[in-house]
């Protein structure tokens, strides 16, 4: 890919958006992370709202599902309702097992859903698995 992939992590739990720091650190991946607290930031940053920088193309976007304000499925159905960023590539990390929670992330064309299980081991395999993803998949532009 001749372009740097640029993360967006959505996330509202400090701890975690951390520990998904450190793993990407551990792994040498030196990819520009913005971090958004809940689904309306998100947007705002995908969109350049309210004075936010645009985040640029192509980037892989992170995403937790509970969050306060606007949840993982509600910027989920937010992004792909918009033209511009319907084709974001989003995989969902989270602690919910719900079938229907996961069922309803995949409605929405999620790449994948991750849940955390151990997040100390969940998010160095998770780290591996997108590093070793954006280096084989061609991202939408």
């Amino acid at each position: 890919m001749g372009s740097t992939v640029n993360i967006l992590l959505v996330d509202d739990d400090e701890v975690d958006v951390q520990g998904l720091k450190r793993a990407f650190k551990k792994s040498r991946i030196g990819n520009p992370i913005t971090v958004a607290r809940d689904g309306i930031e998100a947007l705002e940053i995908l969109r350049g709202e309210n004075g936010r920088e645009r985040l640029p193309k192509p980037h892989l976007i992170l995403l937790d599902l509970n969050m306060p304000r606007m949840n993982g499925i509600e910027f989920l159905e937010a992004v792909r309702a918009d033209e511009d960023l319907r084709a974001a590539v989003v995989f969902m990390i989270t602690t919910s097992k719900a079938d229907e929670d996961r069922m309803r992330a995949y409605g929405h064309n999620v790449a994948g859903y991750i849940v955390k299980r151990d997040p100390a081991n969940t998010f160095m395999e998770a780290v591996a698995l997108l590093e070793h993803y954006w280096k084989v998949v061609e991202f939408p532009a």
